[in-house]
């Protein structure tokens, strides 16, 4: 019996519903959607929480000695804290049951990672978490990535709550997804809201996996899957200062030397006191002090975003930012743009190369009727970026052979360009 099946017939974790419906059928015979099962308990309680090595060796026991894939997901504390490390690892496994991580406590979890060996990860949304369970040592050999599986069976939102309810017919509660994962103690109903996200994951891949076979995709999932368990870290962003939300406002070169100067003086108080740059000094502060220049600490004081409550050393210290970004000379002013990496924006093709520009816009066009039959996102057939370099700077000649190939070299997974190829090898022949 399943986790879901288990919970459907257990009056004491459930409150409404249907217990008679398989884990996958999201729709009853009738055609009738009942309302969803609210799931208020994990099956074995709230566990505690491991947070020093004498509990980490029993859990790292347990998961070793259990069967099946693991259900994984972790906690971070974005808006809060500097960066995007894990504040809470969740997992869940047959024989094993669920566990609670602090990786504060408990930061290295090589063991654990080792414990789990080659067995399926399961993750929803895999990208978002990967990174920071690589920080604690945990590096999946596989994996099938929940939310991944749902844009590519076609379902229309595919949050995990979302999907929980579509699929398997149960309501988890998502109140606390945007909470401040480093609080210490963690409350009991963060914990429980916690131990319910992995509770059903194993029936939801499951349920999807069965879907994904029905339509003919389950192989196009299983390259996804293998092509995020591979992809090596992302490099860091080249001038992140770039991305400070309303830089489009900034025009003028010393501007931008100001929106760095700041940038990177925030980023390093951030980093210093482990808070988000956003609670040091907003983006809007930022680009309201690049826009004014300001020429002393009066002048930046008068400001949005450095009103009274901004003492006067921290004000001395963002204007001695803008004094650097002042004092700089020409040459060491930076560019406007970045260098581009690819082709330039879509919006300047017309006048750059009107050919391209009928290249993209019949690929596009092809892409999208493709993805609409296949009841998939476009995004997930392939990728826009790889489009549009395709169309940019196509092979000469535009052969089947030469067009794939190309495909390959952006990424593309084998079953994308089977697909795409004889539609991109037309789009590129186009005036």
């Amino acid at each position: 019996m399943t986790d879901a099946q288990e919970t459907a017939a257990d009056p004491d974790l459930r409150t409404m519903g249907d217990p008679r419906r398989e884990p996958w059928e999201s729709q009853p015979p009738d055609g009738v959607t009942p309302a969803p099962i609210p799931l208020l308990e994990p099956r074995e309680g709230i566990p505690p929480v491991v947070a020093d090595e004498e509990a980490l060796a029993e859990v790292v026991a347990a998961f070793a000695a259990g069967s099946g894939p693991v259900a994984v997901d972790a906690e971070r504390a974005s808006g809060y804290r500097y960066g995007q490390r894990a504040y809470l690892v969740q997992l869940r496994r047959a024989g094993a049951g669920t566990a609670l991580i602090d990786p504060v406590g408990c930061p290295d979890l090589t063991a654990l990672d080792k414990a789990i060996g080659d067995a399926e990860w399961i993750l929803h949304a895999a990208t978002q978490d990967l990174p920071c369970l690589r920080e604690i040592g945990m590096r999946p050999a596989r994996l099938f990535d929940t939310e991944l599986a749902g844009r590519l069976a076609g379902y229309p939102r595919v949050g995990l709550g979302a999907m929980v309810e579509t699929v398997l017919g149960y309501a988890l509660e998502k109140g606390h997804s945007a909470v401040d994962w480093s609080t210490r103690p963690l409350p009991e109903p963060w914990l429980r809201y916690a131990a319910l996200d992995v509770e059903l994951l194993v029936d939801l891949r499951d349920a999807l996996e069965k879907e994904l076979d029905r339509q003919g995709k389950l192989d196009w999932a299983l390259q996804e899957f293998h092509a995020i368990a591979t992809a090596p870290p992302a490099p860091p962003r080249k001038d992140p200062w770039r991305r400070t939300s309303g830089m489009h406002k900034v025009r003028r070169r010393r501007q931008m030397a100001v929106v760095r100067e700041l940038w990177t003086a925030r980023d390093r108080i951030a980093q210093r006191r482990d808070v988000s740059p956003g609670k040091v000094l907003g983006d809007a502060a930022i680009v309201e002090a690049a826009l004014a220049l300001p020429p002393n600490v009066h002048a930046l004081g008068a400001l949005p975003g450095f009103g009274h409550r901004t003492g006067k050393r921290q004000l001395e210290q963002w204007q001695a930012a803008v004094d650097r970004a002042r004092a700089l000379s020409e040459r060491e002013l930076p560019q406007p743009g970045q260098a581009l990496q690819g082709p330039p924006p879509p919006r300047s093709w017309a006048d750059k190369d009107p050919q391209a520009a009928a290249r993209l816009s019949a690929a596009r066009a092809a892409v999208t009727a493709l993805a609409d039959e296949l009841h998939l996102p476009q995004e997930n057939l392939i990728t826009p970026d790889t489009v549009r370099r395709l169309c940019w700077e196509p092979p000469a000649p535009a052969t089947a052979d030469a067009v794939a190939e190309a495909l390959r070299g952006y990424g593309a997974r084998p079953w994308q360009v089977e697909l795409v190829t004889p539609l991109l090898v037309e789009a590129v022949a186009a005036d």
